[in-house]
């Protein structure tokens, strides 16, 4: 049971961290009223294309 606490508290704080980050990035670029489709317009056709690894599944971001 200790470990299960121990477990939840340190995955837990990893998430409301992630959870925090996520919701001021989100009110930041909605007060200077910026989409992220207008950043990668931005970097222009000529951006490479790259892999990602995100949540054990490698990706691949493709330029629109």
């Amino acid at each position: 049971m200790h470990a299960l606490v121990t477990a939840a508290i340190y995955f837990g704080s990893f998430l409301a961290i992630g959870l925090v980050a996520k919701l001021v990035v989100g009110h930041w670029l909605n007060l200077r009223d910026i989409d992220l489709s207008e950043i990668r317009m931005q970097l222009g056709p000529s951006r490479r294309k790259s892999r990602r690894y995100l949540l054990g599944f490698w990706r691949k971001e493709d330029p629109d």
